[in-house]
């Protein structure tokens, strides 16, 4: 009868749904309600210019801090999360975005104000819930099927980005710019309640191990003063190494022709044209929908073709697509613009597998932090575009030179991953003793 009974509760237990589940829905929703700010400022950027009497510039200024911040601060949150744990500083940072969407809406008066709400609050807000904290995630809770997790946060991501982008575009078509940041502030308020009532920071809270793992589970959180020390020893190692300057100088023209230019300057560029901004808004969800089949196939080829070449070959396409965008951007939606949008998302993220393998080759145990500090640098080219962009615009009445700019900085990013070097032919140069086999361990 006890063997029985061992049995019958192994069988339940191997029937209920994995804890690791849950926490990849909860952190999806806090990545969710992080994501839809990150697509909204080119949403309300022409009825703050147009009610607001604000300059296109002085916006820009906004954004590129906001964009800035966002890169800069996710290394740092992933030090937060080791000392704190991902339930306190996730919860933070979700409350901190839905105060900033309160004084947006009630204590704005200012462009000033909204370079500090906008640029600095909600800035920091999304740099703690990018995609290191999914990574973090899917760590802590997962052995097997950690490639599906990832997926699912990242298209929670996405689909916070892009998606509910023409809902939001609609709700503003009915209001004004107000309701938009209302709105967001709304699902971060409802995301930080989930996390704070059921988020945990590792499956020994709550009597578990990983999904896959059979040994009794291993602390996953480490010292957190040496992964702060660690984050920044990282940095200076990767300073002093030629190929980071070249990855890091790619992903900087990478941030500048992707989220510098399409988060914030494709729909005043497409209002310019007479186009309404649920139009563009739901071009710009095709983008984000396009997202997941580009990033996909790049994983795959990666696997298979050299990933410097996979770079300047995406670098180039992006290009080419970007530089049809003066001529057939129009009115409304129409066949060229619909493939425009799928070509232009499939080619949106579709650099960062190609750019993760070269880490993990180049940088051995420390890829993950390189990568980290890499990724800063594309924040560094979207707010530098952005702001360049607006300026371009305010004083040439037109995006087209823009959007032409943008094209010959893909064709540069493309002739720059021709010069990194083979894989066949580097010495990984690692700041650590590590090997290159041995897996990095986040929370090391």
């Amino acid at each position: 009868m006890g063997e029985l009974n061992n049995d019958q509760t192994v069988a339940d237990s191997r029937q209920r749904t994995h804890p690791a589940w849950r926490m990849t829905a909860l952190a999806a929703a806090a990545l969710l309600a992080a994501g839809s700010y990150t697509t909204i400022a080119g949403l309300i950027t022409d009825p703050l210019v147009m009610n607001e009497g604000w300059g296109r510039a002085d916006i820009g200024i906004a954004i590129a801090v906001n964009m800035f911040l966002y890169g800069a601060i996710a290394p740092f949150g992933a030090a937060m999360m080791d000392r704190y744990g991902l339930r306190i500083v996730t919860t933070a940072a979700l409350g901190l975005l839905a105060i900033s969407s309160t004084l947006i809406i009630t204590a704005t008066p200012t462009a000033g104000w909204f370079v500090l709400w906008w640029g600095v609050l909600v800035g920091t807000g999304t740099g703690c819930l990018t995609m290191v904290f999914g990574a973090a995630v899917a760590n802590r809770w997962f052995v097997e099927r950690i490639g599906l997790a990832t997926g699912i946060l990242t298209a929670a991501s996405v689909v916070g980005q892009f998606a509910i982008l023409p809902l939001l575009s609609e709700l503003m078509s009915q209001t004004d710019w107000h309701a938009p940041i209302a709105a967001c502030g709304v699902l971060a308020i409802g995301a930080a309640v989930l996390v704070a009532i059921g988020l945990r920071d590792s499956p020994s809270d709550v009597g578990s191990s990983r999904l896959g793992e059979t040994a009794p589970p291993r602390s996953v959180s480490g010292s957190p003063d040496n992964a702060a020390a660690r984050t920044l020893r990282v940095l200076l190692t990767c300073l002093h190494n030629r190929r980071f300057w070249l990855l890091a100088g790619m992903f900087f023209l990478c941030g500048a022709t992707t989220n510098g230019l399409m988060w914030s300057h494709f729909t005043p560029a497409a209002h310019d044209h007479g186009m309404a901004p649920t139009a563009a808004s739901t071009l710009l969800a095709l983008v984000g929908f396009a997202n997941v089949i580009g990033t996909v196939a790049a994983g795959w080829f990666t696997d298979r073709i050299e990933p410097r070449i996979l770079l300047a070959v995406f670098f180039l396409i992006r290009g080419l697509t970007l530089g049809t965008l003066p001529a057939i951007l129009t009115t409304h939606i129409d066949p060229p613009l619909i493939a425009f949008a799928v070509a232009f998302g499939i080619l949106d993220v579709a650099t960062v597998p190609p750019t993760i393998s070269m880490c993990r080759h180049y940088f051995g145990a420390d890829s993950a932090l390189a990568f980290g500090w890499i990724n800063v640098f594309h924040q560094l080219g979207a707010g530098a575009m952005s702001l360049i962009g607006g300026l371009i615009r305010q004083s040439d009445g037109s995006y087209t030179l823009v959007w032409i700019a943008g094209a010959t900085l893909c064709i540069v990013a493309a002739a720059l991953g021709g010069t990194v070097g083979s894989k066949e032919s580097v010495d990984c140069r690692m700041s650590r003793t590590d090997t290159p086999g041995d897996a990095p361990e986040t929370d090391r």
